[in-house]
């Protein structure tokens, strides 16, 4: 599962706040992502877009990251958690939004291992299937992988992974649910409310 490294003890020192981003496709956490962003100055990332720019980078890290996905595995979770950790350390922000992560218990079990953190709370999109389909499917820019099967496929994927992270930090007391099948502005009222909680938290 990894370990904790030199990193990981500069990261408790930076005493970051993170907040992990949870939700289906179509849940709309993308365009509620970037409202945080802009109001509460979050710095926002993604697992996906992290793994993708290494491979861009034509690193080593990269080249290995690209074969694997070649080869149909699955990244391990600290290939991963080892580029959030690097991201959070070069940046000089210290709030953080990480979005779409974690995908599973091993992943959200490996993030705590080998970051010696926990997320401040859990922001989980909650949308209905029905609600999601309707959506995705009206996406003007037509994603080949937008049809209907392949979006159920999806959502199913989506809730039998997640679903044991979610209910692990329930027990914790650490999740926000959203009601994301509302509009957007709706939506963003109740997450402005619950990031607005969190800062109050912070000052005080």
């Amino acid at each position: 599962m990894g370990y904790p490294t030199e990193a990981s003890g500069s990261l408790i020192e930076k005493k970051p706040t993170v907040v992990f981003v949870l939700g289906g496709p179509g849940s709309g956490k993308g365009t509620q992502c970037a409202n945080i962003v802009k109001h509460f100055g979050y710095t926002h990332f993604s697992a996906g877009d992290l793994l993708r720019a290494e491979i861009k980078s034509g690193s080593e890290n990269g080249t290995m990251i690209q074969n694997m996905i070649k080869e149909g595995k699955i990244v391990p979770s600290e290939v991963t958690i080892r580029l959030l950790q690097k991201a959070i350390l070069q940046s000089g922000n210290d709030k953080f939004l990480i979005d779409g992560f974690p995908r599973n218990e091993e992943n959200r079990a490996a993030f705590e291992v080998i970051m010696l953190i926990e997320p401040a709370f859990v922001l989980y999109f909650e949308c209905s299937e029905g609600e999601m389909e309707r959506r995705l499917l009206g996406r003007n820019q037509g994603r080949e992988d937008d049809n209907i099967e392949t979006i159920r496929k999806r959502f199913m994927v989506f809730l039998e992974s997640s679903i044991p992270v979610i209910e692990y930090y329930e027990s914790k007391g650490k999740v926000r649910k959203i009601n994301a099948g509302k509009p957007i502005e709706e939506v963003f009222e109740a997450v402005r409310t619950i990031f607005t909680a969190q800062d109050d938290k912070i000052a005080a």
